[in-house]
């Protein structure tokens, strides 16, 4: 059909297309003889569309393309799949990245206890890099900028007296590199976050018992050392009450003044309706008692205690001890369920009711939400905890630890909890914060945990869920395509990075996978020589993606597209000088 041949039947172009890649499908349509009516014909593109990269019929072309032939050009030509760089600087596996909101800089974290600073130009460098090792840490494990750039959060795993090791933050100036402040965190895997351009959250683990533990959230000024004189630099934000060995872990902030505004609906329903309407974020509870005893179930909801009737916390609990001394409490509880029994009844009368009006209104543009990792059942993370940040919450301002210390409430609950029925190793939101993504390993269906230090076993096979954060409703089916292999006491966070359109993620399988959010198919493998610790997707530029690795290496990939581009760009001087050199010739 190239050239001047007979013309191809649209069902026979269909079957040749299908059996070429998304590049030789281009090219060989282009050179078709019908290619001006072969490019604009509609139902040849949608069918090629479906039937190549195995999209369900229900599920509708993207809301911002134009015609089914730009959306096969789209997910061929705009992924960031062609390796352009590798960066070797680092000499011990990598573990984070995080870009600046203006994509100009971004900062990798590894186990050689350095953060780098690294320049995003057309070849990237190297800028900075701070050793953490004077500072007693054994290595680094994440960072993040502030709004404006101007700080950089690097959290990092903190060597303390007789080889103990907990967690501790640091802050560094992004205009001379100096260290402003260190903030303690503990346990390290809570990692910290800002909340706003010069405030930054942290955690402290109290223990009260064998499995029963306090988490504690304080909120820092990034500026410690000079203003610590003068006014407060740290306040108690939360502190809730840990069953069963669990506690708070990866802490971020979800910003809700940008639901209403989001860059892409995954809805299919509110796509079609394309409706603007004002952010719901439903969090309230009619119960104290939320989330104490969760069901075991892989649907998210909010989990409560069952209601015992008109009898108080404090008679149930005296209740349960007079049954204890009288041999009443069959079968015979362990010391372990001994223990979250008492802790479960202790912090009913002992925990601030969750806030009954958490809708966002117009006179309040600034909420923002602190989500977690938590649980309740055994240690490992299988709860995503959620709770409102209140304004007068977001400054260090007041007293240190308010009115609580005068108060019986000791503990706050939350909000909202979802339940993953899984370990939870990975979160990230995507760039309008409507959407919260979730790495997990799927427990058995129909498992039973009696001990608390004994979590099921979880499957290889990484589920990366999508929760819709206005709505607190899982959407679409978990993607898939990654896969993990360490055991639930080896557990490590994989992180993942959500664009505009696409959702990255590393996994142990030696790979980084990339995933098209709307029609939630896996586009591409990313190869490395070792384990994928994190991704990270340019700000300004989805065509942008990096990866890090335990092979010491973290590699730049563009889109194809990019690629042709700066190729055309680094040929062109070449013809100028040889069009000059022919010149002086004749």
């Amino acid at each position: 059909a190239a050239g001047g041949g007979p013309l191809v039947p649209d069902s026979v172009l269909l079957e040749i297309f299908l059996y070429l890649e998304p590049a030789d499908v281009l090219s060989a349509g282009r050179a078709c003889r019908q290619w001006h009516d072969v490019a604009r014909d509609e139902f040849l593109w949608k069918e090629l569309f479906y039937r190549y990269y195995g999209v369900s019929r229900d599920v509708p072309r993207h809301p911002a393309a134009v015609s089914w032939y730009d959306e096969f050009q789209r997910l061929y030509d705009t992924i960031p799949c062609v390796e352009v760089q590798a960066l070797k600087e680092h000499n011990d596996q990598v573990l984070h990245l995080s870009f600046s909101h203006s994509g100009c800089l971004f900062a990798s974290c590894s186990k050689d206890c350095t953060v780098k600073i690294w320049s995003n130009e057309l070849d990237i460098s190297l800028q900075h890099s701070s050793n953490m090792r004077p500072y007693n840490w054994s290595y680094t494990q994440f960072s993040q900028f502030n709004s404006d750039d101007s700080l950089l959060l690097v959290s990092g795993v903190f060597v303390g007296p007789h080889n103990s090791s907990s967690g501790e933050i640091a802050v560094i100036s992004m205009e001379n590199f100096t260290l402003l402040s260190r903030v303690r965190n503990k346990p390290y895997d809570v990692f910290g976050c800002w909340l706003n351009e010069t405030n930054l959250i942290s955690g402290n683990l109290h223990r009260i018992g064998r499995v029963t533990s306090c988490s504690v959230l304080w909120l820092n000024n990034a500026f410690q050392g000079i203003e610590s004189e003068n006014v407060n630099v740290v306040k108690r934000l939360f502190k809730i009450q840990n069953l069963n060995a669990s506690s708070i872990r990866t802490v971020m902030v979800a910003d809700c003044s940008r639901y209403d505004c989001p860059d892409l609906l995954l809805d299919y329903e509110e796509q079609l309706a394309a409706s603007s309407t004002c952010p719901v974020f439903d969090l309230g509870s009619d119960s104290e008692e939320e989330e104490t005893k969760p069901k075991q179930t892989p649907e998210p909801e909010v989990q409560e205690l069952p209601d015992d009737g008109a009898v108080t916390a404090e008679d149930g609990l005296q209740q349960f001890f007079d049954d204890i001394m009288e041999g009443r409490v069959k079968p015979a509880m362990t010391e372990t369920e001994l223990e979250t029994k008492v802790a479960e009844l202790f912090v009913r009368t002992r925990t601030k009711p969750p806030e009954l009006n958490l809708l966002p209104t117009a006179s309040d543009s600034n909420t923002k939400y602190l989500i977690f990792t938590t649980g309740c059942l055994t240690y490992s993370p299988h709860q995503i905890g959620i709770k409102r940040i209140l304004p007068h919450q977001m400054t260090t301002a007041g007293p240190v630890l308010g009115d609580e210390r005068r108060s019986v409430e000791f503990f706050d609950s939350l909000d909202h909890v979802i339940d993953i029925h899984g370990h939870i190793i990975g979160m990230g939101l995507s760039p309008d914060h409507r959407y919260l993504y979730v790495n997990s390993r799927a427990w058995p269906r129909d498992c039973v945990i009696s001990d608390p230090m004994q979590p099921p076993p979880i499957a290889e096979e990484i589920d990366l869920h999508v929760f819709d954060l206005k709505t607190m409703k899982e959407v679409k089916r978990p993607l898939r395509a990654h896969r993990a292999y360490t055991p639930n006491e080896e557990c490590f966070f994989i992180f993942l990075d959500v664009s505009r359109d696409f959702v990255a993620s590393g996994a142990e399988d030696r790979h980084g996978y990339i995933w098209d959010r709307h029609y939630n198919i896996c586009l591409a493998k990313l190869q490395h020589d070792n384990v994928v610790n994190s991704v990270a997707f340019s700000p300004v530029e989805q065509e942008l993606l990096l990866t890090a690795s335990d092979d010491s290496t973290i590699k730049v990939w563009r889109s194809p597209r990019v690629v042709r581009i700066q190729q055309a760009r680094k040929l062109r001087p070449r013809k100028l000088l040889f069009s000059w050199l022919m010149n002086q010739k004749s």
